[in-house]
């Protein structure tokens, strides 16, 4: 049997008396588009900062790969092969588009430390860089200042950052939020083509991205999962329709 690339035990995190995440079992199998959803205040971005490092858990663990990485530094995590994107916008606004690519690939391309390294002379990484680039679409804005690009393309771009160190997982934490429909459309094909072969996780208020983009859905309530299974039994759960406060799935967003 083959190990998941996420596998969260029994996890709980408090904050004070306040009790967010409580007694969380999940299995995430490598290669798997998984969403996780929930009504505002389930603990969404708490779950998803405890498998990142962000937070440590107050009970429970975090595996990744099968190794337990609770309590770990989000760094060290990532290194580990997790990479994530943020609900803000988090790229180098003042740096190109190309020169915030290339600063995503500077670890896993060998860069690390070595402060002696003149980048700009480097080809294979500025082959990588484009590349990148031209993956996310960007590649007509390469020498554009990052804070100058319009809201989707700085999404796209800390897509593009968020890949960029060769992760095999990658969490997106609301990809899609504060998009028109054609800028949501162009994002999740974005998703879908540079994430193929790899785990993605991804928390989404737009049901149709996550019904589009994800394998398996994961629905949490007040800090517990109610439902893990496919899209469309999900969308047929008497547990997840009343959840939702009577609201359909696709009017939840």
């Amino acid at each position: 049997m083959s190990v998941p690339a996420i596998e969260l035990r029994g996890l709980e995190k408090s904050f004070g008396l306040a009790k967010i995440i409580q007694g969380v079992d999940l299995k995430i199998d490598k290669g798997e588009r998984h969403a996780i959803i929930g009504p505002n205040g389930a603990g969404k971005s708490t779950l998803f900062n405890l498998i990142t490092g962000k937070y440590a858990p107050t009970a429970g663990s975090v595996h990744l790969h099968g190794q337990d990485v609770s309590g770990k530094k989000p760094f060290e995590i990532n290194r580990m092969g997790l990479s994530r994107s943020f609900q803000i916008t988090n790229i180098f606004h003042n740096m190109t588009v190309f020169e915030n690519v290339r600063c995503g690939l500077l670890w896993s391309m060998g860069y690390k430390y070595s402060f002696w390294h003149m980048v700009n002379g480097q080809r294979h990484l500025t082959e990588k860089a484009d590349e990148i680039l031209e993956q996310i679409n960007l590649t007509s804005r390469r020498n554009v200042v990052a804070g100058a690009l319009a809201y989707a393309e700085q999404r796209a771009l800390e897509i593009g950052i968020t890949i960029a160190g060769g992760a095999d997982i990658i969490m997106l934490d609301e990809p899609c939020a504060g998009m028109s429909h054609s800028e949501t459309d162009l994002i999740v094909d974005l998703i879908r083509k540079v994430t193929e072969g790899k785990t993605l996780v991804v928390v989404e208020h737009d049901m149709g991205v996550i019904f589009d983009l994800a394998d398996r859905i994961s629905v949490l309530v007040y800090g517990e999962i109610i439902e893990s299974d496919t899209p469309e039994n999900v969308r047929a759960s008497k547990a997840v329709q009343e959840a939702y406060l009577g609201t359909t799935l696709e009017d939840a967003g």
